[in-house]
């Protein structure tokens, strides 16, 4: 796997360790891998039928029910 550095305030990455440890990770990096891939994994979701819906009626697609 190719590793690839970032950088970080230190103190984010204090708590970035220690929450690790307490967390039961075998490191920082993997720690934040996981939340990484977590939060990409979200995105990829395709969105349920009433979230879509509110974000297009959102933008003015679908009529709101308010008479103007």
């Amino acid at each position: 796997m190719a590793t690839t550095k970032i950088e970080l305030d230190k103190a984010l990455w204090e708590r970035a360790k220690d929450h690790a440890a307490s967390a039961g990770y075998s490191s920082p990096e993997e720690f934040l891998q996981h939340l990484i891939e977590k939060e990409l994994a979200k995105s990829a979701e395709p969105p349920s039928d009433e979230s879509a819906a509110k974000k297009i009626q959102g933008i003015g697609y679908i009529d709101a029910g308010v008479d103007i």
